[in-house]
This record gives C-alpha cells, structure tokens and sequence, in this order.
C-alpha cells in the first residue's frame, strides 16, 4: 500500500529557478535612491535555485538539509507561492500549509486573532472551515484570551510559534511544510507538536522538513535531498543523505 502511495507525485520542480532581488550599498533616504539609480542600480540579482529539479510523492515525509544559503528555504517558499519561479516549473498538488520559520506569514500589527483569520484565509481555509476551527486552533495554542487578542509584534518567540503551528495544523493539510520552526518553544509543547505532526503523518499528509539538526529529520523523514548551492547535491534513503550531508560538512571544515 505504501509503494502505490509514493507513486503519486505531489511536488515537481523540473529545471527551477528562483532569484531576489539584495541590496548593494546603503541607503538612507530618497535622495540618496535618487542619486544611486542615477548611477547604477542599488540592487543586484542573487540567484538560489538553479535549474533544481525534484520530486516529491503524496504521503511522504521528505527531509530538506543543506547549509545556510543554499537555497532550503526559497524552496519550501516558492512551493508555498510566497516566492515566484524565474524559470522552469513547479507543480503543486493540493493545499499547503506552510509552518515557516519564526515569524514569517504573521502580521505584527494584528493581533493573534486576526492573524488567525487572515492566515487561515490565505491558506485556504473556507470560511465556514475557518469558524469551526477557531477555538480549536486557539485552545491548541494554549495562548490565553488577552493573548490571543494582543498585537503579535507584542509576542515572545515562543508565542509565535504556538499560534503559527496551531493555524497550520487546524486541519489536515495535503502538504504541511516545516521550516525550522519546532525549535522554540517549552519541551511540553514541542512534544504536543511532535504528537500532531504524526497524526498528520497517519492521515496520508506530505510532510516537507527542513532542520539542521539531523536525528530530528531522520526520526520524521524517510526519504531526503542535500541542496548544495541551489542544487540537489543528493537524494534517497534519509540515513544515506544525513550520512553523506555529515560527512561533506566535517570535511569542508578540517
């Protein structure tokens, strides 16, 4: 049964290319934009993904590692639709939620509850889905009712993280994306996340990890890739890909 699951593509990138736009020197007010694009543009283009290609099935917990840079998050990010492709394809099958890392897909200036509703709208959540799931999603993250009606910009790390994964996990995504943001947070709660994420995992959800702690990805992944400057260095068996990350790390070190 698990064979014919994996089958089932349900991320393709073929030939991916994603670039940003960075700052090249300081500026400080309109004038000194003015007088810089007089000269020479002040940004430059840095390219991250770089003809990527890469395939990930339905119902498989898949591990992203790499160093910082090489191009971890611009993926999950642009298979979340936050980033847009320069080049090549990217095909994503049913609905993501995506758990970034700390913070990202918040607004500060609104409160816990608005967040809430905003974010569970921009992932996909129908509004008569959304107001069933509201108290659940407030009573799993344990935020109290002056909390939860607070600015988030008021919010400690910790709290980010409870409201983040609470909205994320309300229901059972097709893909829940995870981006380094189970390592905030008491151990109790980490534990209580850890328990949703396999019950998610038992519903036939895609799981796509990225961690740099490799015990984590290998206890959630069975199946990972290693990016290397925007390309896929490796991919297979998890332990085979950590094994081989590990020992590309330590020998670029000595």
């Amino acid at each position: 049964m698990q064979q014919s699951i994996l089958k089932e593509p349900i991320v393709i990138a073929e030939n991916l290319s994603v670039s940003f736009l960075i700052q090249r020197h300081g500026i400080n007010n309109f004038k000194d934009f003015v007088i810089t694009m007089g000269v020479k543009s002040p940004f430059e283009k840095k390219n991250v993904l770089k003809g990527l290609d890469l395939t990930i099935y339905k119902g498989e917990c898949f591990g992203v590692m790499g160093r910082n840079g090489s191009g971890k998050s611009t993926f999950l990010r642009t298979i979340a639709g936050i980033m847009k492709p320069d080049e090549g394809k990217l095909t994503v099958k049913g609905r993501v939620a995506p758990l970034m890392a700390l913070g990202v897909g918040l607004e500060p200036e609104l409160t816990g509850m608005e967040n809430i509703k905003l974010v569970g709208t921009l992932i996909g959540f129908e509004k008569t889905e959304l107001n069933a799931s509201l108290q659940a999603i407030i009573d799993f993250s344990e935020l109290t009712a002056d909390e939860i009606n607070m600015q988030v910009k008021r919010y400690s790390s910790g709290m980010m993280a409870r409201l983040a994964f609470s909205i994320a996990v309300a229901t059972d995504p097709d893909i829940l994306i995870i981006d380094e943001a189970l390592a905030v947070g008491d151990m109790g709660f980490r534990n209580k996340c850890a328990k949703r994420i396999d019950e998610i995992k038992a519903a036939g959800s895609t799981i796509i990890y990225v961690s740099h702690h490799l015990e984590e990805i290998k206890k959630i992944c069975t199946r990972a890739c290693y990016l290397e400057h925007g390309r896929v260095e490796m991919i297979g068996d998890v332990n085979e890909v950590c094994d081989y990350y590990e020992h590309q790390v330590i020998r670029k070190k000595a």
